[in-house]
């Protein structure tokens, strides 16, 4: 997530006009858990879970991106429409990376999820019915704020739904602050976020602006175009322990080695290519479109190419979905991206073990799941666990080192 080289070094002119140059602020990033294990048992609806969710948000965004540009980011099939609430709710078994914002003025902190895998922000407001628990933001209470009199309906991957009006207002985020930012003020939020199991206020989506409902620039986008930031980029670390968010530069403690980059080939996720995936070091795919995304528990394909992957390794399908693996063949899948080889650990694959053997042998639920094709894979956490990311706005691309 952080920079190496020439790109680690901050231009000076930029640096001195910023209001406050820089010491880095990291946000420390909190997780829901995204695949509940009790005692090492898989648990194969969180898997569904994660997978269901992470293909109706990806067709819901796709749809918004046609909506606001007239175009198709994918060349393989139009948007299939979803009959209204035929999504089952998964809120529960879901992952959200989340830290801290500050809204307003005053400040008034929020915890929030961090997604690039969508562009809105929203927080809830004082008149929502459905929101007790969380921090409000109170727009009377913020000198800084201003009513833009928009009214959004935002749909999650779960059928999740927020529905607010428009604010702009005044946001920090690691020591860094825009001004006039458009946020969502939400007068209703329905059970996928108000489940017991959610800890933060609110969503902050991180990817272009193109796919947002709010049609307003995302936050790190308005803190590049108000040169509020050293670098036009943020990058995470997303692990077990000491996971972390850098806006504006990258941590050199977190990774090793060079970045590799690649191109961001559609702007609306972060879409890149994926050269090759292979299983046990045999290619098993090639040419793969994909999309980074934050907000998404698991690895997610067409069913067609994933089922050839766990075919190559004695693999089975359970359905819906999921698949399962010899627990003792420890399987190494991995994506190659601008020449580098990124593993799936085992242990970041390993879903848990079945409590059924299947033709005599224990099997584990792997974390690769596969639905129907949308145009490209979906690169979420079982895959950032592997590696250091930074998205570099300024460049179209993203980045992946080693960890340290």
């Amino acid at each position: 997530m952080l920079y190496s080289g020439a790109f680690l070094i901050l231009v000076p002119a930029l640096v001195a006009a910023l209001p406050h140059p820089p010491s880095f602020i990291t946000i420390p990033l909190g997780k829901r858990s995204p695949i509940e294990r009790s005692a090492g048992v898989a648990d194969v609806s969180a898997v569904r879970a994660g997978m269901a969710r992470a293909v109706a948000k990806v067709e819901r965004n796709l749809a918004i991106y046609e909506e606001n540009t007239g175009r198709s980011l994918t060349n393989s099939r139009r948007v299939r429409k979803r009959d209204q609430g035929s999504d089952p709710l998964f809120g529960s078994k879901d992952i959200y990376w989340y830290g801290n914002i500050t809204i307003g003025t005053p400040p008034v902190t929020f915890s929030m999820d961090f997604d690039t895998g969508s562009s809105d922000l929203f927080i809830p407001s004082p008149d929502c019915a459905t929101c007790g628990g969380f921090t409000v933001y109170n727009a009377t209470a913020s000198s800084t704020s201003k009513e833009l009199g928009q009214y959004v309906g935002l749909i999650y991957g779960d059928q999740s739904s927020v529905i607010g009006l428009t604010y702009t207002d005044t946001v920090s985020i690691a020591g860094y602050t825009a001004k006039n930012q458009t946020i969502v003020a939400a007068l209703e939020y329905s059970s996928g976020f108000t489940n017991s199991s959610v800890v933060s206020d609110g969503l902050m989506g991180m990817a272009f602006g193109s796919i947002g409902k709010s049609t307003s620039s995302p936050l790190v986008q308005t803190l590049i175009a108000q040169n509020a930031i050293p670098e036009p980029v943020f990058a995470f670390k997303l692990a077990q322990s000491g996971s972390e968010l850098r806006i504006g530069g990258v941590n050199s403690a977190l990774y090793k080695g060079d970045f590799t980059y690649t191109n961001v080939t559609n702007a609306g996720y972060w879409q890149i290519d994926v050269e090759s995936v292979s299983a046990n070091g045999t290619q098993i795919l090639s040419n793969v479109s994909a999309i980074v995304d934050s907000g998404t528990t698991v690895i997610t394909g067409d069913t067609a190419s994933v089922s050839k992957l766990y075919a190559a390794v004695g693999g089975v399908a359970l359905g819906d979905g999921t698949y399962a693996y010899p627990c003792d063949a420890t399987p190494e899948f991995a994506f190659q991206i601008g020449g580098k080889s990124i593993a799936v650990a085992p242990e970041v694959l390993n879903g848990g073990y079945l409590t059924d053997s299947i033709n005599g042998k224990p099997m584990c639920l792997g974390a690769i799941t596969g639905g129907d094709p949308i145009g490209f894979w979906i690169l979420g956490d079982i895959f950032m666990r592997n590696i250091y990311t930074v998205f570099d706005l300024g460049n179209q691309r993203v980045g992946f080192a080693d960890l340290a």
